[in-house]
């Protein structure tokens, strides 16, 4: 089997078939974004700031569940969760995102097939086999499809006594994509990554979103959220092996009006000459050495 690398063609004996697809694992959305940390605390209160609410806890781990509105965040911080790169560090990764997908079971199988590598889950007594493969760098992509009325969390999780297990988002705040960093000259071959294993399609290059419009700018298949690829600034050394999801954005129908009120929870932007809050889009400051949000301009029926 193939490893559906960017360093690497895929292939399969139905490669065409599936290639024809306009979504071809069935894609629904982003189930969760995940988090690794060995500082749960320090990140909760930073969730907080951003709106989102701890309203579960795993029933075997030290993992949380935080949301607001549709946006559900796991904060991970147990030891056997925590990826190599990040066990001698207290700066929080992004280390998995879970797809909605229609068929878990197939969606997973028709990745490897198109050369995904498999990721080996240990599931513990009364835990869900939840189906990955391999993401950029140590991160997971996960597929779920237990997301309507019955979710994963039914199972895994302990809701929190009195906590409103569905508190509202801030300023209609809801999930718009995430930007991934990439090495020198590799836009195409992770281009080609989403394109092939998930049917992500790449925007025409005059199309831009928010304040931070550089890079190659991924939609997926069904519609829902983008993937934002950028390289290195020109001249920089080959930075492979620092290949992540580096930040998570965010939509919301009026940007300056969420600064707003994200301020007041005690929340900081950047302002400085070359990035700056507008109607179009806002940056975070940076938290706990790595964590940032970025806002997006968009509009959600």
């Amino acid at each position: 089997m193939t490893q559906a690398s960017p360093t690497s063609k895929v292939s399969a004996p139905d490669r065409e078939a599936i290639s024809s697809l306009p979504n071809p694992l069935g894609m629904e959305g982003i189930e969760f974004i995940e988090y690794a940390t060995s500082r749960p605390q320090a990140l909760g209160q930073v969730l907080e700031m951003m709106g989102f609410r701890p309203i579960a806890r795993h029933r075997s781990r030290e993992i949380l569940l935080y949301r607001q509105g549709d946006i559900n965040v796991i904060v991970n911080a147990h030891a056997g969760g925590l990826p190599s790169a990040n066990t001698q560090s207290d700066k929080p990764q992004i280390s998995a995102i879970a797809l909605r997908v229609r068929d878990a079971a197939a969606a997973y199988r028709r990745a490897l097939e198109r050369g995904a590598w498999a990721v080996p889950v240990r599931v513990e007594v009364m835990e869900l086999n939840i189906p990955a493969v391999h993401g950029v760098g140590s991160s997971r992509i996960y597929f779920v499809d237990r997301h309507k009325e019955f979710s994963i969390y039914d199972v895994d999780f302990t809701p929190i006594p009195t906590v409103d297990q569905h508190p509202p988002a801030v300023a209609g705040l809801h999930f718009f994509g995430i930007v991934q960093y990439i090495g020198n000259d590799r836009t195409e071959d992770w281009a080609e990554f989403y394109h092939e294993l998930f049917g992500f399609s790449a925007l025409p290059e005059a199309q831009r979103f928010g304040i931070l419009p550089k890079g190659r700018i991924l939609h997926s298949p069904c519609g829902s959220f983008y993937v934002q690829l950028i390289e290195p600034e020109p001249g920089v050394l080959d930075v492979e092996d620092d290949e992540r999801m580096q930040r998570l954005g965010l939509g919301t129908p009026d940007v300056l009006a969420t600064v707003a009120e994200l301020q007041q929870r005690g929340l900081a932007f950047v302002e400085s000459s070359g990035v700056h809050s507008d109607k179009r889009g806002a940056l975070t400051q940076t938290y706990m050495g790595g964590v940032m949000f970025e806002l997006v301009h968009d509009v959600r029926e």
